[in-house]
């Protein structure tokens, strides 16, 4: 189970929790690419809103949702909060594009154009202050401790939904519940709502709201076979393919190669990032093997694989150790995921397997070999496939 981190203002908040459910914007932008081989938006813009599909596809159902209310002293929130905790009803987040038929765009007062439907779990009336779960450090005996997903992401700039591991959202959960004497709020029949002035997620004898906004599919594989077939860069596109599909049993290929025959896994995040620079993975999956924990950092490439590679990867391996297994002791399978080459007898082949080697040899008690996996399309699908190098 993923937890997912929405960030809101006063007034999404007060509607998030009165329609139960949790969104992310994308500013002014209208997403003309779904289902659709083309676009009439700058790459760069494409890009982001991508991103953000991906972040929106990390969803399942059951996930756990976490709310950080953003500072906003217009509206005398001195400081941020976290509050919780909810789940997601279903897998992925929909499409409510940013256009004049946008669900409550009016009163939300901006666009959220991909959407999560929540319910509540255990939920609390407090939250927990910025400083609480980032700041201070008087129980800690390790920098590991502290909650680094969300420490990394203020450094780096807004994301509206963002992953934190296991660890972090059990630190983060029993911090909400501790400040709130561990005294749920007993929802029943209520709905919930936000009081501004008291800070604080409240009960109200009313009717709960039915949400009735539009609930569009995400399909990014035309577009992204349109830039496959056109040579031109899709790596968030394919983030975002296996974010999306990835256990899903929709490409059974996928599944094979990444997890093998446990499509199961207790956690799934994507550009987690891996220090205070922009070194990010692209994809990270926490999942079970033989009864053994096992970590499996992705390296994406929409490209053929390079000699450089394995440097990315040894530094996935040294954050990895570093500050994710001393909080969750697991097994560290490495992954290189990129463009099929048809020809293996060339040099330069035997110049990337010979990093590969070279890796192995340096790791071989930090982590498992490294797993080499190719795609190449058919039939207007990717198919995956594992390289014995």
């Amino acid at each position: 189970m993923t937890t997912h981190v929405f960030i809101v203002g006063a007034t999404t908040f007060k509607l998030h929790l009165e329609y139960l459910f949790a969104g992310t914007g994308a500013q002014n932008n209208l997403v003309d690419f779904n289902n659709s081989l083309t676009t009439t938006l700058h790459h760069t813009k494409e890009n982001m809103l991508v991103g953000m599909i991906a972040d929106a596809s990390r969803v399942r159902k059951g996930d756990q949702i976490i709310f950080y209310l953003q500072q906003e002293f217009s509206k005398k929130i001195f400081e941020g909060k976290f509050f919780g905790i909810f789940k997601a009803k279903s897998d992925w987040s929909f499409l409510d594009n940013n256009d004049n038929g946008q669900y409550l765009i009016n009163e939300l007062e901006k666009s959220l154009t991909f959407r999560t439907l929540i319910e509540p779990s255990k939920v609390y009336a407090d939250g927990v202050t910025e400083w609480e779960a980032l700041d201070e450090i008087k129980n800690m005996q390790s920098p590991n401790q502290m909650l680094w997903s969300l420490i990394y992401r203020k450094l780096k700039g807004n994301r509206g939904n963002t992953m934190i591991t296991i660890y972090e959202a059990e630190r983060l959960c029993q911090l909400i519940r501790d400040k709130n004497n561990r005294q749920e709020l007993n929802i029943g029949d209520h709905k919930l709502s936000f009081d501004q002035n008291g800070q604080k997620i409240i009960l109200i004898n009313d009717n709960v709201n039915i949400y009735n906004g539009r609930k569009e599919d995400i399909n990014l594989l035309p577009r992204l076979v349109a830039k496959y077939r056109a040579g031109t860069s899709f790596e968030t596109h394919l983030q975002a393919y296996i974010v999306r599909n990835i256990g899903k049993g929709i490409n059974q290929s996928l599944d094979n190669c990444i997890l093998g025959e446990n499509l199961e896994f207790e956690w799934l995040g994507n550009e987690v990032s891996c220090g205070v620079g922009m070194q990010r993975v692209d994809v990270m999956v926490s999942t079970t093997q033989n009864n053994q924990r096992v970590l499996l950092p992705i390296e994406l490439k929409s490209v053929e694989a390079d000699i450089i590679n394995t440097k990315q990867i040894q530094r996935y391996i040294d954050w990895i150790e570093q500050y994710y297994t001393p909080n969750r002791q697991s097994d560290i399978q490495p992954l290189l995921v990129s463009r099929k080459i048809d020809d293996k007898t060339t040099q330069r082949y035997q110049k990337i397997v010979d990093t590969f080697n070279d890796f192995n040899t340096r790791n071989s008690r930090r982590c498992n070999s490294l797993k080499y996996i190719e795609y190449h399309l058919e039939n207007d699908d990717l198919v995956f496939e594992v390289i014995n190098y």
